[in-house]
């Protein structure tokens, strides 16, 4: 069980940084991909304690279901990030468009949650032969895809919203000491 706990961390981590690698290289950004990482531990943390409710423990499956919930994760906060760059390319304000896009995806994100949710009710809720190993993949993702919905629609768009002001105050910063600032 070690040995597989092992495999499967590692190819969570390969998995994450792949992700990162490929969001950097469509966004051509280094910042925006991280805030669309940020969710990941907002899943995972609603998948614990999904489990902890349940009375389940941390298996082979269950970690199949929080590699699974990776994925599902950063697709609902991939939407609300790149409404909100292509909002601000046509110019509306950072604000604006955050507000616009969480508005405008809200409907997507809760169809694919609950759709999820609802599917998984079975594998979790079985008590047939073998089903104890199973209901711990179903939990995780109830768990983490229950969170993911509801604080990623809010956490993610305050993170967004904090690391562009950080961006622009980093930028500030070299614009001084360069002397291009006026």
């Amino acid at each position: 069980q070690g040995d597989a706990f092992g495999s499967l961390g590692a190819a969570m981590l390969i998995a994450i940084v792949l992700v990162y690698l490929i969001m950097v290289a469509l966004y051509e950004s280094y910042l925006h991909p991280f805030v669309v990482l940020f969710s990941i531990p907002l899943s995972i943390i609603g998948a614990l304690l999904a489990l902890a409710l349940a009375g389940q423990t941390l298996s082979l499956f269950s970690m199949l279901g929080i590699i699974m919930l990776i994925g599902l994760v950063l697709k609902n906060a991939i939407l609300v990030v790149d409404l909100t760059n292509t909002l601000r390319k046509e110019g509306k304000d950072i604000y604006e468009a955050l507000t616009l896009a969480v508005k405008l995806r809200l409907r997507p994100i809760l169809m694919t949650a609950g759709a999820t949710v609802i599917g998984m009710f079975p594998i979790a809720l079985s008590h047939g032969a073998g089903s104890e190993w199973k209901s711990g993949l179903g939990w995780v993702l109830i768990g983490g895809m229950t969170s993911s919905m509801l604080l990623s629609l809010i956490v993610v768009p305050v993170v967004y919203a904090l690391a562009e002001k950080a961006k622009g105050k980093v930028q500030g910063l070299f614009r001084r000491k360069s002397g291009l600032e006026l």
